[in-house]
């Protein structure tokens, strides 16, 4: 056969059988390998094994093709590649799926080109870096901007703390005082290099390399605070003095804060780092009002700035942290926490810490280091600047005080030391010379402690006077001098009241009544006895045994009962309660105290005005006599409440406070009824009777004409005396005692004043009673005599206690028993035979007292308190315990103003 008509070689499996099925398969289905016509292999005269459908299908399926295969996959027929159901079709084939030219992409490519589902909104990662470049950009952007707008502000502007401004109540000046008066600038090389290195090793270790502010330091300081741990702050020094000197806003506000960061790399970048120390060092506030190292130095160690050791440096950075809470001396008047014993706590742990850093880092070698721990620098005791003698700086000092604590600003001891403030008080510049007038006088004419140096040494006074109609502090008086004498005397000093108490016991008595004695122990109003103070009367033996209201015996936790004993050891069978304030009895308000309950006293004498934390926390008897020790402001204060008929309103020293010509303080008037006008217009009754009484122990505090109504106190060992009275217009508290103050020992303890001023002993009546009524007298001469109100009707009962029993009704023999009992039963009522004062004694002759055992009469050493150490000669009655605060023995449990003690063993 020729070779044109020769047949051609069919595929293994094909020919036209095969072709024809191919042909036959659905337009969606891919054809096997080597079905199409124009595979290359074809083209090329391959033969393709041919598998059957099945194997065609597998084909297909692995080629991707099928029912899913791509776009780009090939198809049966001469079109070129053939789409499967969802391909597109080829060049030359129709396809009906979603394929064809996939576009250009966007530049953005979001939502993702090519993706499907939820991979089409994930953005990719070109994207996500893209967009954190951007921002980062646009950060840098504006903070370049805001780099280059900003100024470095003029540091002498910013820096120089204006005085402080003090005004009497009349608008006087009282003094000028605040930062610029104790502030020098000195230059770096007259900072020695171990105060910076402190610094920089307590403050800001990367000072020498970063530009202003320190991210690894403030993350530092944030992991720090997380663990409690101790570290330098996360501000640098140059934010510190940025913040010192040239930001006049103190404000926490996040454009407070980015103003100064971008000041803080100005000045980091552009100042070098010897001048942004000098600078800081130069600003900063160091306690004491001393601002700049060089009037630190001054002030605490007497020696100027380059004279510092590396001790002493070290201790000055630890005072940066905060001088309220790390000066030795203590800053109780701005926070109770602040004593001199946690402070120095601190200080020193602070201190070590800062020399221990100083050594890691490389400022100070292992000599130097174990010289400088060898002892604390302890600094000198606080100076005063001498324009605030006198009573200057106590003033200064009570207002600071009040206004720190009492402002709604959050303005602090050292925003206050920096100046620009105006600070109107309410002290009445008239008033505080006639009292400090009076003081002197008493202290020039009967303290000589050349003449009786054992016993007129270190005798004190203080004084407060306040109005009870708003509670204004007119005049104190603080001490000799505020420049030597650095206790105000007019706060507290821990001087006990004694009898001065026993109102509040009254006051308690009437208001809330004595509780019945087959009661429980919690009581309700209708389970108590409203007490009269004429009617009632008590027990005022000797050495009364006392009981608990409902007749037990009382006794301590170690089984002790309390034995009362009366001023000279008077005894008072049977007495009012008016009689047993007249005479400063002792027993009779011991037990009224625990008819009532302590816990009503304390109550009362804080609604009085007390602060409870000058009230001691023992339940014991003697509470009710004046073993507290609140303070002449506020002994003042309280007996105001009273002269205001009830309405208490807290003591006051600041009217009210500018800055800058802005109102940022005002006080706000609030009285809040404490006490009926029952209740207050009786008590004030009583005290009346203690001073117009012949015998009352108050009667040297009459001021003819005026109506007055006080109590006298004497403590203890005699080692304190007091006399605290009022008018309708003006409420004075005076004390006296001896304690040396000012001397190194920690354990300084009262001193007794039996002798003091030539005296036999020191009474309320005495010293303390003069300088009242001198003062009183000329404070209120001229102005309007007002009067008391007459007292309400207070609804009271009989109450008999002490062991009294009310007495039978029988009226007919009251009368003739009466007479015949009072003198032979009664001895206490001895004094009342006496020569009345204006008979035969000058007020000031106190060796010529009529009135012989109460309190006040020197005449046989008679005082509140009884016997020295609570009756410890009297056989049998043992001295009471030490006091439970560890003090300084005059504060012992029941045994203070207490003429009392213990008696071991129970009843019987």
């Amino acid at each position: 056969m020729s070779e044109h008509r020769r047949k051609l070689p069919q595929p293994e499996g094909g020919g036209r059988a095969a072709a024809r099925r191919a042909a036959q398969q659905s337009p969606g289905r891919r054809a096997a390998p080597g079905a199409s016509t124009s595979s290359p292999s074809a083209s090329h005269g391959e033969e393709q094994p041919y598998g059957g459908r099945a194997a065609a299908r597998r084909a297909a399926q692995r080629g991707g093709g099928g029912r899913r295969r791509a776009a780009e996959a090939g198809g049966a027929g001469t079109g070129g590649h053939g789409g499967g159901r969802r391909g597109g079709g080829g060049p030359g084939g129709p396809g009906r799926g979603r394929g064809g030219d996939p576009g250009k992409k966007r530049l953005i490519d979001y939502p993702r080109h090519g993706k499907y589902g939820w991979r089409r909104w994930v953005p990719s990662w070109k994207l996500v870096a893209g967009l954190c470049l951007a921002f980062l950009g646009s950060l840098m952007t504006a903070g370049t901007i805001a780099y280059a707008v900003v100024g470095i502000p003029e540091q002498d502007k910013a820096a120089g703390a204006q005085n402080n401004v003090y005004y009497y109540a009349d608008g006087s000046q009282l003094a000028a005082t605040g930062g610029e008066v104790n502030r020098q600038i000195i230059s770096i090389d007259n900072i020695p290099s171990h105060m910076q290195n402190a610094v920089i090793s307590a403050e800001n270790k990367t000072f020498e390399t970063d530009k202003g502010i320190d991210p690894m330091g403030i993350g530092r300081a944030v992991v720090n605070m997380a663990k409690g741990g101790q570290t330098q702050g996360g501000s640098t020094i140059t934010q510190q003095y940025v913040k010192n000197a040239m930001l006049g806003d103190q404000s926490q506000t996040l454009s407070r804060k980015v103003k100064e960061l971008f000041i803080s790399m100005k000045v980091g970048t552009e100042v070098d780092k010897p001048k942004i120390m000098e600078g800081y060092l130069n600003t900063s506030y160091y306690g004491r009002g001393a601002y700049g190292i060089q009037a630190a130095a001054r002030t605490y160690y007497g020696v100027n700035a380059k004279e510092l050791t590396a001790s002493q440096c070290a201790f000055l950075a630890s005072l940066l942290k905060g001088a309220t809470y790390y000066d030795p001396a203590g800053a109780t008047e701005i926070d109770a926490k602040a004593t001199p014993k946690a402070n120095t706590e601190r200080a020193t742990k602070r201190w070590m810490w800062i020399l221990g850093e100083m050594r890691k880092d490389g400022y100070l070698t292992d000599a130097q280091y174990t010289e400088a721990v060898k002892q604390f620098p302890k600094p000198d005791k606080p100076k005063k600047n001498a324009q605030l003698g006198g009573q200057t700086g106590y003033l200064v000092d009570l207002a600071k005080a009040y206004f720190i604590n009492n402002n709604d600003q959050g303005v602090t001891a050292e925003d206050l030391a920096k100046g620009g403030y105006e600070i109107h008080t309410t002290f009445d510049k008239k008033k505080i010379d006639k009292l400090t007038k009076a003081v002197e006088n008493v202290r020039k004419k009967n303290i000589d402690a050349k003449k009786r140096p054992e016993t007129d040494t270190h005798v004190q006074f203080g004084g407060a006077s306040v109005n009870p109609k708003t509670g204004a502090i007119v005049a104190i008086y603080g001490g000799e001098d505020a420049t030597k004498h650095f206790t105000n005397n007019a706060d507290k000093t821990g001087a006990q009241v004694g009898s001065t108490f026993k109102p509040f016991v009254l006051a308690a008595a009437m208001r809330d009544g004595v509780r019945d004695p087959n009661s429980g122990p919690v009581q309700g109003p209708d389970e108590r006895t409203i007490v009269d103070p004429d009617k009632s009367r008590y027990n005022g033996v000797n050495k009364l045994k006392i009981k608990q209201y409902n007749g037990s015996v009382w006794q301590n936790e170690k089984g002790e009962e309390w034995l009362q004993r009366n001023d000279g050891d008077q005894s008072y069978k049977d007495i009012s309660l008016r009689e047993a304030m007249i005479h400063s009895a002792n027993s009779p308000f011991v037990q009224l105290g625990m008819d009532v309950g302590i816990d009503k006293v304390r109550e009362a004498a804080m609604d009085a005005g007390l602060r409870e934390d000058s009230l001691v926390e023992s339940d014991v008897p003697s509470f009710s006599i004046g073993i507290s020790d609140p303070s002449a402001i506020r002994m003042a204060g309280a007996y105001a409440t009273f002269a205001a008929n009830g309405e208490q309103r807290e003591p006051y020293s600041v009217k009210q406070v500018t800055h800058r010509g802005k109102v940022i303080f005002k006080h706000e008037d609030k009285s809040e009824r404490k006490f009926s006008s029952a209740v207050a217009s009786n008590v004030t009754d009583v005290l009346r009777d203690v001073v117009e009484d012949p015998e009352g122990t108050g009667r040297n505090a009459r001021l003819p004409g005026r109506d007055v109504a006080g109590k006298t106190g004497t403590t203890d060992g005699n080692k304190s005396a007091w006399f605290v009275g009022y008018t309708p217009q003006l409420a004075t508290a005076i004390d006296m005692y001896r304690m040396d103050d000012n001397a190194e020992n920690k354990n300084r303890k009262f001193l007794e004043m039996f002798g003091t001023g030539g005296q036999q002993k020191i009474h309320g009546s005495s010293f303390p009673s003069e300088i009242w009524h001198d003062y009183m007298d000329d404070a209120l001469k001229g102005t309007e005599v007002e009067r008391f109100p007459e007292p309400e009707s207070l609804d009271g009962d009989a109450v008999y206690g002490g062991g009294l029993t009310s007495p039978e009704p029988t009226p007919s023999e009251t009368p003739s028993e009466t007479p015949s009992e009072t003198p032979s039963e009664t001895p206490s009522e001895t004094p009342s035979k006496s020569p009345k004062p204006s008979e035969s004694c000058d007020r000031f002759d106190w060796t010529c007292d009529p009135t012989a055992g109460q309190d006040g009469d020197p005449s046989n050493g008679g005082t509140d308190t009884g016997t020295t150490d609570g009756g410890a000669t009297d056989g049998g009655v043992t001295t009471s315990p030490p006091p439970p605060d560890g003090g300084n023995g005059n504060g012992s449990q029941g045994n203070v103003n207490g003429s009392g003690g213990w008696l071991g063993g129970p009843e019987g």
